[in-house]
């Protein structure tokens, strides 16, 4: 018997609880009505703000618990909560105290994972340096299987996972807050202020990144970055190795820059060039920082020239400074996955020149001091829509080295509008690129609606 037909057997006669109907949890609620198991399916959206699946599950046997109480008289014995849910609200601790384990689809994944696991977590570039690892692996001949905050949910899956697979996962922090197992190789990207709008304050959302690697064995290894002082912090905590990568300096072990070159050092083992900088096709320093993040993650696992080949070929991930048409003349990028500001100064500093600028959103609570001197810098005209942006021109305007009028500002109510206008002032040999520096709810479900929208706008002009 595998793990997980043990897990499901171990659940049989039990009452289980998902909070939550949505992409991750649909596919576990099938999956576990499908093992013949008792499920109620909560949510906050009452039924008409449904498309279909409660209905479908509501046929394959589930109990539906939908509206604003959807929370309350949760006794369970088993409760998988969402991961944007606080395992710390008083129906929660309330469950737990009458008997209720708390858990979640990924935590349980853990535990019945047949093969190694590579997880990424950090407030920029997981996504990128989770696909670039992935596709490196695949590269060098492995069946990968990608998941968590990307790819699909991988619990329903884990039947067809062999031992000889490698699981890549992009972990967040709500993921992790409550985690307490560590992947075989831990990644982290760096640490800035961010979600502070769901986490207690910025000790609690470190603490929960810190989860990624605190349980790990002296077998395992943790890559962190020597450039950011948070992450520094991290490694005489850890159990096993501890590969680095740098930007600026160039670590005993790990991976690092000489000039253009991008070196693997192994310690006592020496050290090797793995390529130029300028063997890699996406644009930005930033990405030269996430292809060294990924390399220190395989280093041992895949050869130079599955990495090289990686470089020259990947195009990047949707919504990531994505080119999305070139219209007279014009250059029009994507970049709706910055939803914080440092991930939006690394957009800014991907370009040579300085660019035309749609940000604003969702207000998670962050201050945008030193995106307003980025702006300064970098961009030739702002322009701020949503929730932010009176604070974002504020930052601006603030800033040591801004003079009126450079860059302009333009502040427009409709998010459509915004995009229109941009194309307005828009000149031969432009830059024009979304990049909030903030989160979509405002207007959108997610980072990803909000992209689509911006690229099917451009694509009718």
């Amino acid at each position: 018997m595998s793990a997980i037909q043990e897990y499901l057997q171990g659940l049989q006669g039990k009452r289980v609880a998902v909070i939550g109907i949505g992409v991750s949890n649909t596919p576990l609620i099938r999956m576990l009505l499908g093992a013949g198991i008792s499920v109620t399916a909560c949510d906050k959206r009452s039924r008409e703000q449904f498309d279909g699946p409660v209905e479908e599950l509501e046929r394959l046997g589930a109990e539906l618990k939908l509206g604003e109480d959807y929370l309350e008289g949760l006794d369970h014995d088993v409760i998988f909560r969402t991961p944007g849910l606080r395992h710390d609200l008083p129906q929660m601790q309330k469950a737990r105290e009458q008997g209720s384990e708390i858990t979640s689809e990924m935590e349980v994944f853990f535990k019945v994972c047949p093969c190694r696991i590579i997880a990424v977590t950090g407030s920029d570039g997981k996504t990128t340096t989770t696909t670039l690892i992935s596709e490196m692996l695949k590269a060098a001949g492995y069946t990968v299987h990608v998941g968590g905050n990307i790819g699909k949910p991988l619990l329903p899956e884990v039947e067809d996972i062999k031992a000889d697979d490698i699981a890549v996962l992009e972990l967040s922090s709500f993921q992790l807050l409550t985690m307490g197992q560590s992947p075989n190789i831990a990644v982290v990207t760096n640490l800035a202020p961010n979600h502070l709008d769901m986490h207690k304050g910025m000790d609690e959302y470190i603490a929960a990144k810190e989860n990624i690697y605190l349980h790990q064995s002296a077998a395992d290894k943790l890559v962190l970055n020597a450039d950011n002082d948070i992450t520094v912090a991290f490694a005489p905590k850890a159990r096993g190795e501890v590969a680095w990568f740098s930007r600026v300096s160039t670590p005993e072990r790990g991976v690092y820059l000489r000039g253009d070159n991008v070196i693997c050092a192994r310690g006592e083992n020496g050290e090797r060039e793995i390529m130029s900088a300028g063997d890699i096709l996406l644009p930005g320093i930033h990405n030269v920082e996430n292809y060294m993040t990924a390399i220190a993650a395989v280093d041992g696992l895949v050869g130079d020239e599955a990495i090289r080949q990686v470089a020259t070929t990947f195009g990047g991930v949707e919504h990531r400074i994505e080119l999305v048409r070139v219209l007279d003349g014009v250059r029009y990028y994507n970049d709706s996955i910055g939803t914080s500001p440092s991930r939006t100064k690394s957009g800014l500093r991907s370009f040579d020149q300085k660019v035309i600028l749609i940000a604003g959103g969702y207000d998670k609570k962050i201050p945008f001091d030193e995106l307003g001197c980025e702006i300064v810098e970098h961009v030739k005209h702002l322009i701020l829509t949503g929730d932010t942006a009176e604070k974002i021109r504020a930052a601006v305007e603030q800033a040591p080295k801004y003079e009126e009028g450079k860059p302009p500002i333009t502040m427009v109510d409709d998010f459509k509008n915004a995009i229109c206008y941009a194309r307005e002032i828009a000149e031969e040999g432009d830059v024009v690129i979304l990049s909030p520096a903030c989160a979509a709810f405002d207007r959108f479900r997610n980072f990803m609606e909000r992209g689509k929208f911006f690229k099917q706008i451009v694509n009718e002009f």
